[in-house]
């Protein structure tokens, strides 16, 4: 005899049955089985003769660097300083046997960089586009209480929001025309998880990361990848973690992980520990939102108290060494 109570738990078995093979098959798939067993499923090679690199003097931009031209990809570089960006250039040259590019270009700035940056690479077959410039606030801060806020603001919006916008609007015209491109969008793990004070930052991150869904769906007719890949701790400059761990990775590390999701997922942490931690993060914010974001709050704070109190440290210690010298006698050393 069938059961109101027997109908109940079947049905409640079937739910959780699919929910399995929507979720959690295709999250095993896509952050650890594909990457490991089989890797990119992209040729780069194929796309174009090169790949173009935003933000690539440092960090998980040069990384990409070193990575596609270890593929064979001819580099083009772009960054702000020429110095670093010539030594890049040598450097990956005599590695890696292929021609590089470089163009300096401050993405704080306006619309003239992109035309500069067009006259360049006119004529290029640019397979493969990696938007990876990008800046922060040197501490977690309160909005109200940002530094020089309108500059900061502006400069950080021209450099995360309008650089790979204008950057995918002169490249992807060529991958349209060949039938075939990738693009990779370097967001961050704080577009998608609670992140208090680093609003402006994580904002405009979640619109990389929105940018890369939409176009996605949009050029997936001319056979064109769009990637939007959120990193958690890496261990940059930008970052300020000096040393590599299995959590907090060295560039080479993450990006090494991240070009192997290619062809698997359209939107990845890029390291399948950080896909741990966005998964943490997101099962505790499931329980309980509000215990999710104290606990978030509460470690912004101790970063930014801590960052304060060195930063007091810091003036004082250049004031008293000041006014020592001030107070020596004529003669001493």
């Amino acid at each position: 005899m069938v059961t109101v109570s027997g109908v109940l738990g079947s049905t409640s078995a079937v739910l959780v049955s699919l929910f399995i093979l929507r979720k959690v098959v295709p999250w095993v798939y896509q952050n650890l089985i594909g990457p490991k067993v089989f890797g990119c499923r992209i040729n780069l090679k194929k796309l174009g003769e090169w790949a173009l690199i935003t933000g690539a003097t440092d960090g998980i931009g040069k990384a990409y660097a070193q990575a596609l031209a270890k593929k064979g990809l001819n580099v083009i570089l772009v960054s702000r300083t020429l110095s670093k960006l010539e030594d890049v250039a040598k450097e990956i040259e005599t590695e890696y046997k292929v021609r590089t590019m470089v163009i300096d270009a401050d993405f704080t700035g306006g619309a003239e960089i992109y035309e500069k940056i067009r006259a360049r690479i006119e004529n290029l077959d640019i397979g493969v586009l990696v938007n990876n410039v990008g800046m922060s606030y040197a501490n977690p801060e309160y909005l109200l209480e940002l530094p020089d806020s309108e500059k900061l603001i502006n400069n950080l919006l021209n450099c995360n929001v309008l650089s790979v916008t204008r950057m995918c609007q002169l490249v992807m015209p060529g991958m349209v025309a060949r039938h075939a491109g990738v693009v990779i969008n370097i967001s961050s793990l704080s577009a998608v998880i609670p992140a208090p004070l680093l609003t402006i930052y994580s904002a405009s991150k979640a619109y990389m990361d929105k940018l890369s869904e939409d176009l996605a769906s949009e050029y997936a007719k001319h056979n064109i990848v769009v990637q939007s890949v959120l990193p958690g701790p890496v261990a940059t400059n930008m970052s300020k973690i000096r040393k590599s761990t299995w959590m907090a990775c060295s560039p080479k590390v993450f990006v090494a992980n991240a070009i192997n999701t290619l062809g698997h997922t359209r939107q990845t942490t890029g390291y399948f520990p950080h896909a741990l931690l966005e998964l943490a993060i997101n099962m505790l914010r499931f329980i309980s939102p509000r215990l999710m974001e104290k606990i978030t709050l509460n470690t912004m704070q101790n970063i930014r108290a801590r960052a304060m109190k060195k930063s007091s440290a810091t003036t004082a210690s250049r004031t008293g060494g000041e006014a020592a010298e001030l107070t020596k006698p004529a003669g001493s050393s």
